[in-house]
């Protein structure tokens, strides 16, 4: 288990979508340690494969210490019409938030570390904490999210932070 560097926005990586695991060893149990050491360092609540500059489809989450849930090619299978509004931020622009619509109850699927396909229903902080972790597997950064005046602001906000 590892601490790894994390990489940084504006880094393109972070808008590359990951391509599939197909590799269930322990290599990946490996990768899924340390991307748990990574994010409790940061710190986090959740963290991917991409935040480190690797493109594999691999979700590493702690909602609460202790609970640890790992999905590896999770894909949102259905979606609620009502939506929750809820601030994110992220490991890879830290120091900086903004607040999000989603929808408020989602269902996942993924495989877990033996490739054993599983299906979770998520609802409220779990449910947008899988939304914001699956849109990074798939090249959407968090701030995507936000009208054209809040993603500047956030940016010109973040870059004072890196400067200051």
């Amino acid at each position: 288990m590892a601490i790894r560097p994390i990489i940084r926005f504006p880094d393109p990586r972070l808008r590359v979508a990951a391509e599939p695991v197909t590799r269930f060893d322990a290599d990946l149990r490996a990768l899924a340690d340390d991307l748990l050491d990574t994010m409790r360092e940061a710190p986090g609540v959740g963290i991917t494969a991409p935040h480190l500059g690797l493109p594999l489809r691999l979700v590493v989450l702690e909602l609460a210490p202790g609970e640890v849930g790992v999905y590896v090619n999770p894909t949102v299978l259905e979606v609620s019409a009502d939506t929750i509004r809820h601030v994110e931020g992220s490991v890879s622009m830290p120091g900086v938030t903004e607040e999000i619509e989603r929808p408020a109850r989602v269902t996942v699927r993924y495989r877990d570390l033996d490739g054993i396909e599983r299906i979770e229903p998520a609802e409220g902080f779990r449910a947008v904490c899988h939304q914001h972790e699956i849109d990074q597997l798939d090249g959407i950064f968090w701030i995507d999210r936000l009208s054209r005046l809040k993603r500047d602001r956030l940016i010109a906000r973040y870059n004072k932070l890196r400067r200051g």
